[in-house]
């Protein structure tokens, strides 16, 4: 595990009710309402929230990667995450897939920048090893 040596920014929320309840950051940008997946009642729920997130990030990696080699990520650049929640055993657990769009980008080189997006995106760092993700480029 690596230890982090300078903190750039810490995100904080106050939850309460679990998944019948709400979300909201300390600094009032973020309030939700929270729902069981599949629920039908208002609100989101922590699997939408993790991809979002771990989306965002994975285009702020991407954007990395290109700028290291002179080339700028297409505005149209978008990443589609799917956040399962499922069940094995007696246990729950998650799985992801990223579908990545790079237009304009030529094939070996959009695989290339999404490889090394993995590799430094601190969402996929922390899944690394813990969850099956699946990487597509569309």
């Amino acid at each position: 595990m690596t230890k982090i040596e300078r903190v750039l920014y810490t995100g904080r929320t106050h939850t309460t009710g679990g998944r019948d309840g709400a979300a909201r950051s300390e600094d009032g940008a973020l309030d939700v309402k929270l729902s069981p997946p599949g629920s039908g009642k208002g609100g989101t729920n922590p699997e939408e929230l993790f991809a979002a997130g771990w989306s965002a990030c994975f285009i702020g990696a991407l954007g990395h990667a290109a700028s290291k080699r002179k080339i700028r990520l297409p505005a149209e650049t978008a990443v589609d995450a799917e956040v399962d929640l499922g069940t094995a055993g007696e246990g729950y657990f998650l799985q992801a897939r990223l579908s990545i769009s790079l237009p304009g980008i030529p094939a070996d080189l959009a695989y290339e920048l999404v490889g090394e997006a993995h590799q430094t995106c601190p969402y996929s760092k922390a899944t690394r090893g813990n969850i099956d993700v699946v990487l597509k480029v569309v």
